[in-house]
């Protein structure tokens, strides 16, 4: 799937011009926590997000003042100067973030998902020719996700094939078994070797539940002591 086939088409958008107060209002009104803000002219100069009016001098969340000589070595003059203007910028153009990440209609779930896992992003505009179409938040990945039928597996499998499917499903990566250590007997896949984490415990049993045919997963992996011997 692409963006085109999970956006929201019908998007909340603010002004350059609109006062924090009726931008406060949409996010209340429309339960959304961003939105892109547009220019006159159709295009996407920013967005405005909860974050955005997270500290106000109008509701007592302001940042509490510091002892000027703590505050000159805490912060820069241009870092005290913004903080000032997201707690008592009158406009959205104030406190708006105007470096904006976009994607295009046709971009894969995946690269998106990795988008804003990369730049710690809640929502991305979609454009298309320079203009607004869509957003896609976290929400709309999720819902993505939840839409997906699980497969229904209705094949007969051997042992030994379900053995090569686990070994193939953990080859190339570091906490990958071999094959010696795995066992399936029955439709029970058994699990032997050494591991330094319970990360690499749980990314193992998870790999050997997702091969279709597996009916269970008996674990007989080992914390290793971290000891080097001696000789």
């Amino acid at each position: 799937m692409r963006a085109f086939d999970v956006m929201t088409s019908s998007v909340v958008t603010a002004s350059p011009d609109m006062t924090i107060h009726d931008a406060a209002q949409l996010f209340v009104d429309k339960h959304i926590g961003g939105m892109p803000v547009v220019d006159a002219n159709g295009q996407v100069v920013g967005i405005v997000s909860h974050r955005d009016l997270l500290h106000r001098v109008e509701n007592g969340t302001g940042r509490s003042r510091r002892p000027w000589w703590l505050e000159a070595l805490a912060s820069s003059p241009r870092d005290q100067a913004a903080r000032y203007v997201k707690e008592h910028g009158r406009l959205v153009s104030d406190v708006m973030s105007d470096q904006v990440i976009s994607i295009s209609e046709d971009m894969p779930l995946q690269q998106i998902a990795e988008l804003m896992e990369r730049r710690h992003l809640k929502r991305v505009p979609v454009l298309k020719d320079g203009k607004l179409i869509g957003i896609v938040c976290r929400a709309n990945l999720i819902r993505a996700l939840a839409n997906v039928e699980p497969p229904v597996d209705g094949h007969m499998h051997d042992d030994a094939s379900l053995r090569d499917a686990i070994v193939r499903e953990m080859h190339g990566q570091r906490w990958g078994l071999p094959k010696q250590s795995v066992l399936v007997k029955d439709g029970v896949a058994h699990l032997w070797g050494v591991i330094e984490s319970d990360e690499e415990k749980r990314a193992i049993r998870i790999a050997a539940e997702g091969v279709p045919g597996v009916k269970r997963v008996e674990s007989h992996l080992q914390r290793s002591s971290g000891v080097i011997p001696t000789l």
